[in-house]
């Protein structure tokens, strides 16, 4: 009699998209205009054409893991790994190709499995400061503890060379939330895993911008996110000056808190909100993030640098995000200062409910698909007549719905 062949376990299998690697051949167009012109060239024409197998088909393979359910883990399948040689860590800071990850037991330098970085997304970036991940280590792989509390103290170039901590990310952890934008039409996530966003403007050297503001505080509400706004170098300025902006701001019940880095004002409040929770620090170029980012944290000494004299823009100090620890407890992200915040994955229909105070009057409009910009019946544009809406946050939303 025959052997029954064992029933093998059953394990979770999904079919995953990869990125575009091979495309099939294009076959030549216009071949009846090409015999009519050049009948004489009959012989020279190809009379047959191989058809690669190496097509759509071999984008898609089938893996071993479980589809992910959350838009923001930025995969669409999470991979099985063996528990047996790994580690639950967190991502404190990513450079090029290797990711610096601290885990139970140190930190170690981290390449990234070459099938996270196969499988077909829309980020630019496929790990993120903030992110949860399982790594897996070679027995003499593990950094001793003398070693690590040496290269606590070392910069940051010489703490992502370190080849005696070589590891391996297996697997990237679904995010709870995670702040993104537009970057080259992909997305490109800023911090991920955080609490609250601390959006950092400056009362002057740069000048405050409401809109760029705005924008900001869209995108982390829309991903649960706590948004604080901070106002630095206000002893540059009269607060009379702030009144505008701010009162509307705080009329809609965001959290403002001004503060001034140089002077140490407003910082102790600062501090208090950022005690115990994960934070991110968000905002353009030369606002002042590293500086209050000393401020907060003692012995950081992140790098600073003076606002152009000739174009009143900053300069970039910092070059990639990174998760700090914090002696009061939690952690908060610094972040490269940007010059545009260019919205991910919203279409301009969504753009008014995505206004706090504009959300109320959309039902008043006639239209169920008024754009609130040149229609006669409209309850926003009505609004705004009647001194219910501010004019500067209608215009700020033309701006954004139209880029």
């Amino acid at each position: 009699m025959a052997k029954k062949k064992k029933k093998k376990k059953n394990k979770s299998k999904v079919r995953a998209e990869f990125r575009k690697r091979y495309e099939s051949r294009n076959r030549e167009n216009d071949l009846t205009r090409r015999f009519q012109d050049s009948a004489d060239q009959l012989d020279e024409i190809v009379q047959s054409e191989r058809v690669s197998g190496k097509g759509k088909l071999t984008r898609k393979r089938t893996i071993r893991g479980t589809s992910a359910d959350n838009e923001d883990s930025g995969f669409q399948v999470e991979l099985s790994v063996d528990s047996s040689n790994s580690l639950p860590g967190r991502v404190m800071r990513v450079h090029g190709l290797n990711s610096i990850v601290r885990t139970e037991k140190g930190e170690f330098v981290c390449s990234i499995r070459g099938i996270l970085k196969s499988l077909s997304t829309d980020l630019q970036n496929v790990v993120v400061a903030g992110d949860y991940v399982t790594i897996q280590v070679s027995n003499n792989d593990e950094p001793s503890a003398d070693n690590s509390d040496k290269e606590s103290d070392q910069p940051e170039s010489q703490a992502a060379n370190r080849s005696d901590s070589q590891a391996v990310i297996v697997r990237i952890e679904p995010r709870t939330n995670a702040i993104s934008r537009t970057s080259r039409d992909r997305q490109q996530i800023i911090a991920a895993n955080v609490q609250q966003g601390l959006i950092v403007a400056s009362a002057a050297q740069p000048g405050l911008k409401p809109n760029l503001i705005d924008r900001m505080l869209m995108s982390i509400e829309r991903s649960n996110i706590q948004p604080v706004i901070v106002i630095n170098k206000i002893d540059l300025v009269s607060p009379a000056d702030l009144q505008p902006c701010v009162s509307v701001w705080g009329q809609l019940g965001y959290p403002i808190i001004l503060v001034s880095a140089e002077t140490g004002q407003g910082m102790d409040l600062l501090k208090k909100i950022v005690a115990g929770k994960d934070s991110v620090v968000t905002g353009q170029s030369g606002v002042g993030k590293s500086s209050i980012l000393n401020a907060i944290q003692s012995g950081l000494s992140l790098r600073v640098a003076h606002v152009s004299s000739e174009n009143d823009k900053g300069r970039h100090t910092t070059t990639a995000a990174e998760l700090i620890p914090l002696d009061t407890g939690g952690h908060i992200v610094d972040t490269p200062g940007i010059r545009q915040f260019q919205l991910w994955d919203v279409i301009p229909a969504e753009v008014a409910g995505m206004f706090r105070d504009i959300r109320p009057f959309i039902n008043r409009c006639k239209f169920p698909d008024c754009t609130h910009t040149h229609e006669e019946i409209c309850g926003i544009k009505d609004a705004v007549a009647d001194g219910l809406l501010d004019v500067r946050r209608y215009d700020s939303y033309c701006q954004i719905r139209e880029s």
